[in-house]
């Protein structure tokens, strides 16, 4: 059974299937599964003054409450991981394999934030005036509206509330309608472990009508938001607006680059299980495949072969390795890119087409020989294809790479260090893989540069984002 979905305001509850809302889908069946319950003008007020009265006692509580509230938390996650995880296959239609270790993984960041937030250290100053003592010390920016995305609706979730709350801070967070149910198990997480009411509360309702209102009101200091280009734009024009600080994790193109002294075989296995996590629908998915000539045929031959290997099917069925798309919008999405490519005299070696009968489901696509003048390498795909073209040489390779406005992450396999070095020197991203997938962790940055976001959503970047600065001159 799916479980039933509510806001949480000031540490209750509020909602039911009996209100204004909208319907939540199955993307693998198409079919609704329940209900979310949308958040009134004043239950929207009402989170804004509890999560600002609840700011005035937990911005001064001790960091080692804020720690064990947060390892109390991380315990409860791994506790309840296989159901939170089988709610998130329901609703965005990942396998659940995916979706338990999605939130194992968020456990952990959960920690790492308990930890960081009893490390909120100052400094003291060396004065030109002996009678002077002068100190640096780190204050809690404020009420924080955070907005997260259903590709990964816990994980984002948990890396900005974590790290807010362990900063003293306080939350109000609009999750994604989509994929719902990840929020509000959250919620229930925090509320078990004893957090206090008002410090996090979640909120549903129309995206643009949610955020303006948030945004807007004096009572929030600092916006998160992690989703597409466009709407961050928009987002941080409006906190802009009011001087309000901002962290966006937005859109990526991932551009790969197989270079002819690779390990062939082992970077189209690795490549392939990347491109077909979540059905591609993740912000460093590998999407743009450079590969040097030398081996370019070798690597299609061995990429195609994993591709073609890969089950697709509903991700609570056993043995499913890929589900559907989340929703109709993004399959029509892909199907436009896949056809432009076509277009533009790329030929499809593997998939290129919608599979079964119900549900969204785009079979895993392998699109060769495609020119950078087709859209699907300009434009994020967000979906399950992988378009190829060769490379001659470096300098080339990295100029097609940074052409486009994204800079996310990146890919690079290669067994020298020279060219390991010039290209992570001259990509222009915020994350650079080498010969795998290294990004993620909670100790390690994760943000991007150019259109791709402003500031980092892990490591202590995103710890330091939820401070603020106060310097203490005192004769």
């Amino acid at each position: 059974m799916y479980p039933e979905l509510f806001n949480y305001i000031d540490g209750q509850f509020v909602g039911g299937r009996d209100r204004d809302g909208q319907a939540v889908f199955d993307p693998a069946t198409g079919e609704s599964i329940g209900h979310l319950p949308w958040a009134s003008r004043d239950e929207l007020d009402h989170a804004l003054d509890a999560a600002g009265r609840a700011f005035e006692h937990w911005r001064s509580s001790s960091p080692m409450v804020r720690a064990e509230v947060l390892r109390k938390v991380a315990a409860l996650t791994r506790q309840r991981a296989d159901d939170i995880g089988r709610n998130i296959t329901l609703d965005n239609g990942k396998p659940v394999a995916e979706a338990v270790a999605e939130v194992m993984n968020s456990a952990e960041h959960i920690e790492w934030s308990a930890e960081e937030c009893r490390r909120i250290y100052g400094r003291v100053v060396p004065s030109r005036d002996p009678q002077v003592r002068q100190l640096v010390v780190r204050e809690p920016v404020g009420v924080c509206a955070a907005f997260s995305p259903w590709n990964f609706p816990f994980s984002q979730a948990v890396k900005k509330v974590a790290a807010a709350i362990g900063a003293g801070c306080t939350v109000i967070l609009k999750g994604p309608e989509e994929s719902p149910s990840a929020i509000v198990a959250l919620a229930r997480l925090f509320h078990d472990a004893g957090l206090p009411a008002g410090v996090f509360n979640i909120v549903w309702g129309r995206p643009a009508d949610v955020s303006r209102h948030l945004i807007e009101s004096p009572i929030v200091r600092k916006v998160s938001f992690t989703g597409s280009v466009p709407v961050g734009k928009q987002l941080a024009a409006m906190a802009g607006a009011h001087m309000k600080r901002v962290s966006m994790e937005l859109g990526g193109h991932s551009p790969v680059i197989v270079c002819d002294d690779a390990d062939v075989d082992q970077a189209a296995i690795l490549l392939s299980r990347y491109k077909v996590r979540n059905a591609g629908q993740v912000c460093v998915s590998p999407s743009r495949f450079y590969v040097q000539s030398g081996v370019y045929e070798q690597f299609v031959a061995r990429f195609k072969a994993a591709i073609d290997g890969v089950k697709v099917g509903h991700g609570l069925d056993e043995g499913t390795q890929m589900g559907p798309l989340v929703h109709e919008r993004r399959r029509a999405a892909v199907t436009e890119l896949v056809d432009d490519a076509v277009s533009h005299g790329g030929e499809v070696l593997s998939g290129g087409a919608s599979i079964g009968e119900k549900g969204f489901f785009y079979a895993p696509t392998i699109i060769a020989g495609v020119p950078d003048q087709a859209r699907i390498m300009n434009e994020e795909p967000f979906g399950p294809v992988a378009p190829l073209t060769r490379f001659d040489d470096l300098d080339e390779v990295l100029r097609r790479a940074n052409s486009v406005p994204y800079g996310l992450a990146s890919y690079v396999f290669t067994t020298s260090i020279k060219n390991a070095t010039h290209l992570s020197n001259g990509l222009e991203v915020g994350m650079v893989n080498i010969n795998h997938s290294g990004m993620a962790h909670p100790e390690l940055p994760f943000g991007g540069v150019k259109d791709s976001g402003v500031g980092s959503e892990g490591g202590t970047e995103t710890f330091d984002s939820y401070l603020v600065t106060k310097m203490i001159s005192q004769i």
